[in-house]
């Protein structure tokens, strides 16, 4: 009897040729659509019914049964809760991370062991190895490891990466040749399951903003703020306020909850800009933790996706990371990950809360 193997299908090409390559081999291959987002863009556009199309003409080709099914409630209550909390209190959240975690690699799985599957498969660019160890995608340019740190060994022992060992070419080249009518189609950008949209526009429909005072180091008021729920931490666009100061751009250095004001500086080196010591808290291991209480560990981070490993030194202390950076960093935000690497094997991470060798300048606020 063939292993059953049922796909995380988003109508992208990624997930097609990953379900295809899976039915090349042999496997007893369904396809799954996941709709996790109920309401319409801007335009009124429903994005998910597009993909459900694609979904189902890719699965007609292929030759496999393909079903979808509703985790918007479980998005709703384990993800975008989670997302809204985060920018009340004046963080930048990565919702993909959690995404991940709650919705593809627990309620999808849960899903998919329910048909009678061995193991589900999705088109992320990362690899695994016969003990369950998270590596990088063998394109680097791609490698989506950094988004994946929180799905544990157990789940990944019965998961499937059919496209982790190829570069983007190599997918699309497969598409095209199998005449797959996603072949051409452009990767997805946005929020996690909420699409390409007008991201101030559909915030600002769950949380009420409140406009501020935009303030230099010096404590001058250059502009006005829409609300700081807006910003984040080395945003130069959007600004409004290029007319004024010596003429180089304007980047935001800090927020300042309490009286509501944006802090923000000129040029790009600015010091307030950069840092070497973070404190990061839910802490997540992919297998066994690589350093017990008390201990440091020397390995290399990413505090977003695409950036290059970063050398630094890991101490965990009362359940939360101390990561002090080799070099400053630029731009390390709250409420984004800062995820921990040995070569190509993904640790793990934790989420950013705090930044604790910031400057503080003459105006009083503190990045």
């Amino acid at each position: 009897m063939k292993e059953r193997v049922v796909v995380g299908m988003s109508g992208g090409v990624d997930s097609s040729v990953a379900a295809l390559l899976l039915k090349e081999q042999g496997y007893d291959v369904i396809g799954v659509f996941m709709k996790n987002w109920e309401e319409q863009d801007e335009n009124g556009t429903c994005t998910a019914e597009a993909d459900w199309q694609d979904v189902r003409e890719v699965c007609d080709l292929i030759g496999i049964p393909c079903y979808s099914v509703n985790f918007a409630k479980e998005y709703w209550d384990r993800v975008f809760s989670y997302f809204l909390k985060e920018y009340r209190a004046g963080r930048t959240p990565n919702p993909d991370v959690l995404c991940n975690r709650e919705i593809k690699f627990r309620a999808f799985l849960d899903f998919a062991m329910s048909l009678g599957a061995a193991r589900m498969a999705t088109g992320h660019f990362v690899r695994t190895d016969g003990e369950g160890h998270l590596l990088k995608g063998t394109d680097l340019n791609k490698d989506q490891s950094y988004f994946l740190y929180m799905v544990h060994r157990e789940q990944l022992l019965k998961s499937l990466f059919p496209v982790g060992g190829m570069t983007k070419a190599e997918v699309r080249r497969i598409a095209a040749e199998n005449g797959l009518p996603v072949s051409a189609k452009k990767d997805s950008t946005g929020v996690c399951f909420i699409g390409e949209r007008n991201f101030k526009k559909f915030l600002s429909e769950y949380l009420p903003a409140q406009p501020g005072e935009m303030t230099a180091p010096d404590g001058t008021v250059v502009g006005k703020h829409d609300g700081l729920m807006y910003y984040t931490l080395g945003q130069r666009r959007g600004l409004g306020i290029g007319g004024r100061g010596d003429g180089r751009s304007w980047f935001v250095i800090g927020k300042d909850l309490e009286k509501n004001r944006l802090l923000v500086a000129q040029g790009e080196d600015h010091p307030m800009l950069y840092s070497s010591l973070c404190r990061a808290e839910d802490v997540t291991w992919v297998g066994d933790a690589p350093i017990a209480e008390g201990e440091t560990l020397r390995c290399s981070a990413k505090y977003r996706y695409r950036q290059g490993d970063q050398s630094v030194e890991v101490t965990l202390r009362n359940g939360e990371l101390l990561i002090r950076s080799l070099a400053p960093q630029r731009a390390v935000t709250p409420g984004q990950s800062a995820v921990l690497y040995d070569g190509e094997k993904c640790l793990g991470g934790g989420i950013v809360t705090e930044i604790l060798d910031a400057g503080e300048c003459t105006c009083g606020i503190k990045k």
